[in-house]
């Protein structure tokens, strides 16, 4: 039910909480300062009351009771009494009479130290009182004086400070909601004027952003990050929509083709040789669509992150052997080699057939733009299997390297041999998605392309 509220009443609710802890806090550790005050405060009243009456007894009149010169017990609310040695009331103010208020015990106490003690109640005082005994002495002999005074005083100030309390912090607290509920409103309106501006945006509107409020909190974190994200986002469906239009656009040539294959044999071919060739030439550029159909299935699912790999170690040069036995015969009818350098017992953590392909786009780029011989070696570098396929052609462009991984890229004419621009880019998703990497350089001797693997 709390989850269904609006943010702004859950906001001030729980603002409201905290301000109902503190504000209680406040008032429980106030009132009870204010009981220690009161006590200290009682406690220095009998000290100071207990020093004169001493005086007072030691005195040539002395009496508790009657004395009229200097009013130092308030009657009714304050009280003192003289003790012998024995226990014996000897003197008392007028509402104690001849009771005494200490047991045999405390007078003990008495005559070691002062100490202070309370009592629920007093003869002729039905309230809570407090009272200091204390020895003094009288014509040479040893008496007890104790002075009290009720707690009532206490009680009343302690009762009122509790009731303004009672009564201010509800209010407090009221206007204290009321602020948070306008503070969270407005701190809400920006959040609010960014889902606006969310609502309006969508793939037909790029470049748009959400308003970023200069405030430097959370909120302007919140603002940039989400912004960040939409610019990525914004970078990802532009590079989707440059993605199909290049695949549409690689698919167009081989379908035209296709489909002027097609039309020449039905309307021109009148020999079984002419139906054959035309045949011939639709099969390869078939072909031609079916490797370009499975590049860009294996991008796709790489973007995915599905890409299905079946990790095993595999010996490098059992790979590399594989890889050369599919492009033996083609080497040779180019008039090329395909040649294998051993690589020692080399081994490497990943997917045969992954693997395969990767190996094989890069041994056809050399034998289609490279010179006569392309050369598959393998070494260990950083701890990782570097599996290298050199071609002894003219190398790279200079400024095609930057790109060379990237889709549907193509160096210059001379080296675009009809390609889809997507084997570079295959070879460099296989060795991501085996946790690797693919690099390319220019060497002296033509160009050099290799993966970065785990080992084995």
């Amino acid at each position: 039910m709390i989850s269904r509220l609006p943010i702004r009443v859950r906001v001030t609710a729980a603002f409201a909480l905290a301000m109902a802890a503190v504000l209680a806090g406040s008032g429980l550790f106030l009132y009870l300062r204010l009981s220690s005050h009161l006590a200290v405060a009682l406690d220095r009243d009998l000290r100071l009351r207990a020093q004169d009456l001493a005086a007072l007894v030691s005195g040539p009149r002395p009496s508790l009771a009657s004395d009229t010169r200097v009013r130092l017990v308030e009657r009714g609310e304050s009280y003192a009494e003289l003790v012998d040695s024995a226990g014996r009331v000897v003197d008392a103010t007028q509402p104690l009479g001849r009771v005494a208020l200490l047991a045999p015990a405390e007078l003990r106490r008495a005559r070691r130290g002062p100490f202070y003690a309370d009592r629920s109640r007093v003869p002729g005082l039905d309230e809570p009182s407090r009272l200091l005994a204390t020895t003094v002495r009288r014509r040479g002999k040893p008496f007890v004086l104790v002075v009290g005074a009720t707690l009532q005083d206490r009680a009343e100030t302690l009762g009122s400070f509790r009731d303004e309390l009672l009564i201010a912090g509800p209010i407090a607290l009221a206007l204290a909601c009321g602020v948070g509920y306008l503070l969270a409103g407005l701190s809400l309106r920006q959040v609010e004027a960014m889902r606006i501006r969310a609502s309006a945006i969508s793939a037909s509107t790029p470049g748009g952003r959400l308003p970023v409020p200069p405030t430097g909190d959370e909120l302007e974190r919140l603002g940039t990050t989400l912004n960040e994200m939409l610019e990525r986002l914004e970078v990802a469906l532009e590079r989707e929509r440059d993605f199909v239009a290049d695949a549409a656009h690689e698919l167009r040539t081989p379908l035209a083709a296709l489909r002027t294959e097609l039309e020449l044999a039905l309307r021109q071919a009148r020999t079984p040789e002419e139906l054959r060739a035309a045949v011939s030439r639709s099969s390869q550029e078939t072909e031609r669509l079916s490797r370009l159909a499975d590049d860009l299935l294996l991008i796709a699912r790489a973007d995915r992150g599905r890409l299905p790999l079946r990790l095993e170690a595999l010996d490098v040069d059992e790979l590399f052997g594989s890889v050369v036995t599919r492009f033996d015969w083609r080497a040779r009818e180019l008039g090329k080699s395909v040649l294998v350098a051993p690589s020692r017992g080399l081994r490497v953590h990943g997917d045969r057939m992954r693997l395969e392909q990767a190996l094989g786009n890069l041994v056809d780029n050399g034998l289609r733009h490279g010179g006569v011989a392309v050369e598959l070696s393998a070494g260990a570098a950083d701890g990782r299997a570097e599996l290298h396929v050199r071609d002894n052609g003219a190398g790279f462009p200079p400024d095609f390297l930057g790109v060379a991984f990237e889709r549907f890229s193509r160096a210059d004419p001379a080296r675009s041999g009809g390609g889809s621009g997507l084997g570079l880019a295959i070879v460099r998703t296989v060795a991501e998605a085996h946790g690797g990497s693919a690099a390319a350089a220019n060497t002296s001797g033509g160009a050099d392309v290799w993966l970065s693997l785990p080992r084995g």
